[in-house]
């Protein structure tokens, strides 16, 4: 097969320079395009430079459509109005989609999986191998474990992220509701201040911290009678969520249309 063409969004960001910098050491890849917002003062540089490298001629463009003209997938990390607008044309041009994009409301989830009929998209809120094993060791955990343990979420990431809970926090307690076989939407506890009461049996609490230049750390707890089991995995760069979005975007390479997430691509699915 020949080298995979990838376009990447959000290419003046820092998960931009980093996905960029990943194609061009991966043997197999090749960067096609670099998508920005129409409003970005990046427009017209050239990618290589901003992300550190030589100069590769591939310049900074808000043209989507003409980029993926050529173009065997594009890698997502931006945010929910620009990854919505990418879907309907990444759909219509029959490319890979893979999406690391967090912050998505419902309906922007409904419109995302309403194109995989025909579109081949691969969507997590984390892509790192470690935070997948992570998810199912907590939903094995949750399986295991009653209610009497109550389970709380804590994840911690760098001042500038703008949405909390964080993308991977939300999946993390996913894999949890997904163990006791309950609904997250009705079982989530979240931004508790003031006179709260007692916590509920049952629920599934988050807490957010931001500050410095934290890549991303997540800790699960489940917390018992005189007992406490934590299972934590900490992100010291971001180029391991680059690695895991271009493993994503290789293994989708030829797929049949549908949506797919990194527990698929790493074979941890349900046998």
């Amino acid at each position: 097969m020949s080298d995979m063409r990838l376009i990447v969004a959000g290419a003046g960001g820092r998960m931009g320079r980093a996905l960029i910098r990943t194609i061009a050491e991966t043997p197999g890849a090749v960067l096609a395009g670099a998508l920005e917002a129409p409003t970005s003062e990046l427009l017209g540089q050239d990618a290589g430079v901003l992300a550190g490298l030589p100069e590769n001629g591939i310049k900074l463009s808000a043209d989507l459509w003409t980029l993926s003209k050529e173009a065997d997938g594009i890698l997502d990390f931006t945010v929910p109005a620009a990854t919505i607008a990418n879907v309907a044309i990444a759909a219509q041009r029959g490319i890979v989609h893979v999406i690391g994009t967090t912050g998505l409301s419902a309906s922007d989830d409904a419109v995302i999986k309403s194109v995989t009929k025909q579109a081949i998209v691969v969507q997590s809120g984390n892509m790192s191998l470690g935070v997948n094993l992570l998810a199912a060791l907590v939903k094995r955990v949750a399986q295991s474990l009653d209610d009497g343990f109550d389970i709380e979420v804590l994840e911690m990431h760098h001042k500038a992220k703008i949405d909390a809970p964080s993308g991977t926090a939300f999946m993390l307690g996913q894999a949890a509701a997904d163990g006791r076989k309950v609904s997250l939407e009705t079982h989530s506890a979240r931004g508790r201040d003031g006179i709260t009461g007692a916590r509920k049996a049952g629920d599934i609490g988050f807490a957010s911290l931001r500050g410095g230049t934290v890549a991303g750390e997540h800790t699960v707890i489940f917390a018992g009678p005189h007992e406490r089991i934590e299972l934590t995995h900490k992100a010291e760069d971001r180029m391991i969520f680059a690695h895991g979005a271009l493993k994503a975007a290789m293994w989708a390479h030829g797929k049949s249309p549908g949506h797919y997430s990194m527990a698929d691509v790493l074979g941890l699915g349900e046998k």
